[in-house]
């Protein structure tokens, strides 16, 4: 008896790993194969009890539906004889029986039978796919991929969902023609809720047989080569949580939330991993106790390493029988899968990886779903050099085909700067062991990522505009309003008044919340501001982003500058959460110091650097006043910005912080 590869959804899978030899003894149900696709991992069960006779394919191996694994040899010794032998038996029983037709004669009738229109009618039915276990209880539709009337096949793609944790793409369980997209982009969906309808095809056979002797005899014959599909129950079972696709080669292990033997819940978070771009938590996909640790703190791992292994309830899913060879189309289809014990989708083999890990790294700060990125490495794509038009700058597949398309129709046009740029021009460090000798101390990993991002300023033309605006009248009122905000538990910082003046005033100067284009022929006027905040943490300066202030009050913007200095300070920001900012405030605080040079942070052409405030005598035409003034400066891109427009646009903001009211003009 051979186990063949039953439908693990996808057209190919590779053998990762095989689970037993040859001369072991298995049952029902035990794991044979471990077989990984670009979507998942699926441990092959057996579909029947006996000794492993031949092990069919190697590590490595790719297979496809129906291609054999393993050859069993029953326990049972009657049904240990091949498919040929067991048509002779049937044949012998048949030839016993005067009223039934040979097994062959019976397979010939059934190949040449034609049903009337009464017994079988083929007929169309709508199927729902509706969302999957994806890992969290609610996630929000970023994208839908089909519209009413496309052909879809079975594993397309049909919508983008995106959560706190991961964006991902819902495959179709079937195919056919859609009929109705029952979900709008932005929507709040969970597993269950049903996304689309399809139009399949199907066969409606009869229940009746206009020979019933001979129908008979078929499901005899039937019965004798096929085993009875049988439920297994629920049973213990171990599963892998591994690291997720944060878009990056490697991570670092930064905290272990569990221990061996605790109890965790569905979507808790057990790992918490620091990647190039954020400090992300890996969440339980079940609940379960914690069986073994595999990782370390410090250890660097990459997607699809394994985290800890859990012991949960998983119901394991009913073994269909094989058809029989002889049938065209069977009438039930086979299990779909076999129980998948690992959480998330292996690593994509580096064969198909066109790019240097600089380029990698690169596109490990774009916005994109995993399929889009799949598709960037294929291709050799670097997605920072791709114009995005999806919602929140989020690259689509049409964009990455639109910009081959382009780079290969087009005049290739004199190089650029990388988007990540080496430190040139410096020689080696001199040696100091004659004077002391030195001690090495490893810098953050946040300090030690930025040094590429830095570096980018070397290539910018900057210069610094300083200013000072009267806060006298607006911090009196900031005083008269912050007790009742504390009440609410809300800090009100002068930093939530000084962005809103600001995303006032780039609506008006469009230019200082721009880009550079890659040709320097042109500028890209963004049609939304948001805008980074530095934020001091004790690792280094992270820039969270605060999207859409124009939009909001100033309350509001107290509440999420709040929230965000909280997640930035307890490392839990997002790669969503530093992604889109086409202006940066850094500040100062209380810190010290009377003015300072910010670096224009690339690809941003405009940064606002604000020092403390202090009381300084002004003139008022007769005599001194004493006036609490805030330090400005305003560092820009002067291939852009022209010095007079700089000038004019930090005296707009001096005159927008001294009469906050003006905004309401």
């Amino acid at each position: 008896m051979q186990i063949k590869t039953p439908d693990i959804g996808v057209d190919k899978a590779t053998v990762a790993e095989i689970l037993i030899k040859v001369g072991d003894t298995v049952a029902v149900d035990d794991s044979l194969v471990l077989l990984e696709s670009d979507k998942a991992s699926v441990e092959v069960p057996s579909t029947s009890a006996g000794v492993v006779k031949s092990i069919l394919v190697n590590q490595g191996d790719e297979v496809t539906e129906g291609v054999a694994l393993i050859e069993l040899e029953s326990e049972d010794a009657s049904n240990t004889v091949t498919e040929i032998q067991q048509a002779d038996a049937s044949q012998k029983t048949s030839e016993n029986t005067p009223t039934s037709l040979p097994d062959q004669e019976i397979m010939q009738e059934l190949a040449s039978y034609q049903p009337s229109t009464s017994q079988t009618s083929t007929s169309s039915s709508i199927v729902e796919v509706q969302v999957p276990d994806i890992g969290v209880e609610k996630a929000l539709v970023g994208e839908i991929l089909v519209q009413v009337g496309d052909v879809i096949d079975v594993d397309q793609s049909i919508v983008v969902v995106e959560s706190d944790k991961a964006t991902v793409e819902v495959p179709s369980s079937v195919s056919g023609i859609v009929e109705s997209v029952e979900v709008h982009e932005g929507d709040t969906v969970k597993e269950g809720v049903v996304l689309i309808k399809v139009k399949v095809a199907g066969t409606t056979q009869a229940k009746t047989a206009v020979e019933a002797p001979k129908a008979e005899t078929v499901h005899a014959a039937v019965a004798k080569s096929e085993p009875v599909a049988e439920a297994v129950p629920a049973q213990s079972g171990a599963i892998e949580i591994t690291v997720p696709d944060l878009g990056v080669d490697k991570a670092t292990v930064a905290e272990i939330l569990v221990k061996v033997g605790d109890t965790v819940e569905a979507d808790q978070s057990i790992i918490v991993v620091e990647s190039d771009k954020a400090t992300v938590e890996v969440p339980s996909s079940t609940a379960g106790v914690i069986k073994a640790i595999h990782v370390e703190l410090g250890q660097s791992v990459s997607q699809g390493v394994a985290l800890v292994t859990i012991e949960g309830k998983v119901k394991a899913a009913a073994q269909a029988a094989p058809a029989a060879k002889a049938e065209a189309k069977p009438e039930a289809a086979p299990a779909k899968s076999a129980p998948v014990v690992q959480a998330q989708a292996p690593v994509v083999a580096s064969g198909s990886d066109k790019l240097t890990k600089e380029q990698s790294a690169a596109n490990a700060k774009v916005y994109a779903g995993p399929a889009v990125r799949k598709l960037a490495r294929e291709l050799g794509v670097v997605l920072s050099q791709v114009k995005a038009s999806g919602a929140h700058d989020r690259l689509m597949k049409e964009d990455v085909f639109a910009y081959v398309k382009t780079r290969l129709t087009t005049p290739q046009a004199a190089p650029v700067a990388q988007a990540v740029a080496q430190v040139s021009g410096l020689p080696k460090l001199p040696d100091f062991s004659a004077f002391g000798g030195t001690e090495e101390k490893a810098m953050t990993r946040l300090q030690q990522v930025s040094v590429p991002q830095l570096s980018l300023n070397n290539f910018i033309p900057q210069v610094t505009q300083f200013d000072a605006a009267d806060i006298t009248e607006l911090e009196a009122w900031r005083g008269e309003l912050k007790g009742n905000f504390k009440k609410e538990g809300i800090s009100l910082t002068i930093l939530a008044f000084i962005a809103k003046a600001l995303a006032h005033l780039l609506k008006e100067e469009p230019y200082f919340a721009g880009h550079l284009a890659d040709d320097q022929k042109s500028v890209l006027l963004r049609n939304e501001i948001h805008m980074g905040i530095a934020v001091a943490t004790p690792d280094g300066l992270t820039v969270p982003v605060l999207r859409n202030p124009d939009q909001k009050s100033i309350k509001q913007i107290a509440i999420e500058l709040g929230e965000l200095s909280k997640k930035a300070r307890e490392k839990k920001l997002s790669p969503k959460d530093l992604q889109g900012a086409n202006f940066t405030i850094t500040s100062l605080g209380s810190i010290g110091g009377t003015a300072f040079t910010p670096l224009v942070n690339w690809p941003q052409v405009a940064i606002l650097g604000i020092s403390p405030a202090t009381m300084q005598p002004v003139w008022n035409g007769e005599g001194f006043d004493p006036r609490l003034m805030l330090p400005l400066s305003l560092s820009y891109d002067h291939r852009v910005i022209n010095g007079a427009d700089a000038a004019r646009f930090t005296h707009k903001l001096t005159k927008l912080l001294a009469d906050i009211r003006t905004l309401l003009l």
